[in-house]
C-alpha cells in the first residue's frame, strides 16, 4: 500500500518530507530511549525545541506543555486524563489515588460528530462512552454552539467539552472562540481534537477557521498527517501543564531522574519506553520554517478544491463546502458510489475509501501528501470519473 505517495487520498495521511525522514534513519540507528533528560538528552532536547515552535505555528500559548505521542488517539486519552485529573482536584478529589468510584460527578460534552477516538478514550480513562451528552452538529459537521449553550446549562456537574478542529468527513472547524467562552463560563475544561485541522493556524489564508483556539485547555494534533514526518507522530498539548504531568507521569527509585527537577519525555505521555519522535518532528521544522509549513497547508487545500471541481466537472456531486484538504463526492446511490470505490481501488491510479456522512454514502478524499501535484490530482480525478461512467 503507498500510504506515503502523492496519490495516496484514502485518510489525512501525510508523506514523509526528506529532513524528517533522514532524521527517521539517524532516530533509529541513534535508538535512544526517550524517557527523560537524563537517559535521552538529545531526545529531550529535540522535543523541547520542536515544541516550543509547534506551539508558535499552532498559536497555542507559550506555557503549555508539549507531549510527543503516537498520534490523535494518544493525544486525546493523555488530553482528557489531564481534563480529569484538573476538574476532579479543583472539586477536592483525587483520582489518580481513589479513582472514579464515588468521584464528584464529570460531564462529558461532545458533537455528535466528533471523531471516534473521543469515545475509546473515555472508555480506557473509565468514564465509559454512555456518559457523553452529544450536542447537534450544524449543516457541515461543525458543532451548533447554540445547542451546546443549551446542553451546558443543564447542569449537574463540571463539564469536559471536547471540540473539533477539521471534522474527518468535512474539515469544518468548530467556533473555538465561542465554544471555549461558553465552556469556561461553566466552569469546564475545552478539548480542541485538532488532528489535521489545527494545522490550519500555520497559514495566514486559514488562521481564521480556528480563531479562539488558544483559549482551549487542551489540544491534540498529528505530526504524521499535515506536518508530514513518517509515522508514528503525535502531540499532546496542554494549558496545566502541572495536571497534564499529574494525571500521566510517575517515578521509581530506579528510575535516574525521574520524578521532580525539570518535566518532559515520559511526564506527558502515556509511554516510558519512548521513540525519541522530536528528531523527526524538529528536522521537518527546520527543512519548512514557518512558511514552509503555511504554503504546504495552502497547497494542499487549493488541490482540494482542484478535486472537487475536476469531479464536479464530470458529474460527480460535490456534498460538502471544502474548506480544508477535505471533499466528500457522490455519484448517484449509497451502491454506485461503494462501487466506484472499489473500482479505484482496483484500478490503482490513486487510493481513497467511503465513508457514511449524514446517512449516505460517499467517496471521501484527503489532501495532506507534500508531494500531491496538480498532475496527481487532475489524473486521478480522470481515473475516478473515468470508472464511474462503467458503474
Amino acid at each position: 500500500m503507498a500510504s506515503a505517495g502523492p496519490r495516496f487520498f484514502g485518510f489525512v495521511t501525510g508523506g514523509a518530507l526528506p529532513a524528517a525522514t533522514a532524521a527517521d534513519v539517524l532516530t533509529t540507528a541513534w535508538d535512544q530511549c526517550a524517557f527523560n533528560p537524563v537517559l535521552a538528552p538529545a531526545g529531550i532536547a529535540a522535543e523541547r525545541a520542536a515544541g516550543e515552535w509547534l506551539k508558535q505555528l499552532l498559536g497555542i500559548p507559550g506555557g503549555a506543555s508539549v507531549g510527543f505521542v503516537t498520534g490523535g488517539q494518544a493525544a486525546n486519552t493523555v488530553s482528557l486524563a489531564a481534563a480529569r485529573h484538573h476538574l476532579l482536584a479543583a472539586a477536592g478529589w483525587d483520582v489518580e489515588r481513589d479513582g472514579l468510584a464515588g468521584a464528584p460527578r464529570l460531564r462529558v460534552v461532545a458533537s455528535e460528530e466528533r471523531h471516534a477516538t473521543i469515545d475509546r478514550a473515555l472508555r480506557l480513562l473509565g468514564f465509559g462512552t454512555a456518559v457523553v451528552e452529544p450536542v447537534a452538529a450544524a449543516p457541515d459537521g461543525a458543532i451548533d454552539v447554540a445547542d451546546l449553550e443549551r446542553v451546558l446549562a443543564r447542569g449537574g456537574g463540571a463539564p469536559i467539552v471536547c471540540l473539533q478542529a477539521g471534522n474527518v468527513n468535512t474539515g469544518a472547524c468548530d467556533d473555538l472562540r465561542a465554544a471555549c467562552e461558553l465552556t469556561h463560563r461553566h466552569r469546564g475544561w475545552a478539548h480542541v481534537d485538532g488532528a489535521f485541522g489545527l494545522w490550519a493556524a500555520a497559514s495566514p489564508a486559514t488562521a481564521a477557521l480556528v480563531d479562539g483556539a488558544e483559549l482551549a485547555d487542551s489540544w491534540a494534533c498529528d505530526g504524521h498527517k499535515w506536518l508530514n514526518v513518517p509515522y508514528d507522530c503525535g502531540f499532546a498539548f496542554c494549558a496545566h501543564p502541572d495536571s497534564h504531568a499529574a494525571a500521566v507521569s510517575y517515578s521509581a527509585s530506579y528510575l535516574v531522574g525521574s520524578g521532580g527537577g525539570v518535566r518532559g519525555g515520559a511526564d506527558f505521555t502515556l509511554e516510558s519506553s519512548r521513540r525519541a519522535r522530536g528528531f523527526t518532528v524538529w528536522a521537518a521544522l527546520r527543512e519548512l520554517g514557518r512558511d514552509g509549513v503555511a504554503e504546504l497547508v495552502e497547497r494542499c487545500r487549493a488541490l482540494a478544491r482542484r478535486f472537487a471541481g475536476r469531479l464536479a466537472e464530470g458529474g460527480a456531486e460535490i456534498v460538502n463546502d471544502v474548506v480544508l484538504n477535505q471533499v466528500l463526492a457522490g455519484f448517484g446511490d449509497d451502491g454506485r458510489t461503494d462501487r466506484v470505490v472499489a473500482a479505484v481501488q482496483r484500478e490503482g491510479t490513486c487510493w481513497l475509501g467511503g465513508t457514511t456522512w449524514r446517512g449516505r454514502r460517499l467517496l471521501r478524499i484527503s489532501v495532506s501528501n507534500h508531494a500531491t501535484t496538480e498532475a496527481d490530482v487532475d489524473a486521478s480525478a480522470a481515473a475516478i470519473l473515468r470508472l464511474a461512467a462503467r458503474e
